[in-house]
């Protein structure tokens, strides 16, 4: 089939990208790092029953990405209820505008911040009414 099941942020500080989405978005987080081998948190992304998914942060491998590079893998997008609220958070948890809000016409307000760690992640508010 194909279905994301699963997704996995890279991070260089686990601690405070812990905080960054814990904070913001109500994630809560299990150590997994006996069974990767590595500094590995499983990411609890919301109630089994809602849709979606949940993920992991792991310890980046490697240099992380440069401001401005094209991207060099998946945007991982999160449902909000409030857009505004949302971003203030972000912004106010280190997090930077890397492609301001905009109107999904008729659908949704979306938007793309980088986070903590300098991963790109997008914001999305369902709203019939986005012109």
């Amino acid at each position: 089939m194909g279905r994301v099941v699963h997704f996995e942020i890279h991070v260089d500080d686990m601690e405070r990208a812990k905080k960054f989405y814990g904070d913001i978005f109500g994630w809560t987080f299990q150590d997994w790092s006996d069974y990767a081998g590595m500094p590995y948190c499983g990411a609890v992304t919301g109630d089994d029953n809602e849709l979606g998914i949940n993920g992991a942060l792991m310890q980046r491998q490697s240099a992380p990405p440069e401001l401005n590079q094209a991207m060099n893998g998946y945007a991982c997008t999160m449902s909000v209820e409030d857009y505004d609220l949302t971003e203030s958070k972000i912004l106010e948890s280190g997090g930077k505008v890397a492609l301001p809000k905009y109107a999904l016409p008729g659908m949704a307000w979306q938007g793309y911040y980088t986070d903590t760690e300098g991963n790109i992640f997008g914001i999305h508010q369902p709203d019939k009414n986005a012109k």
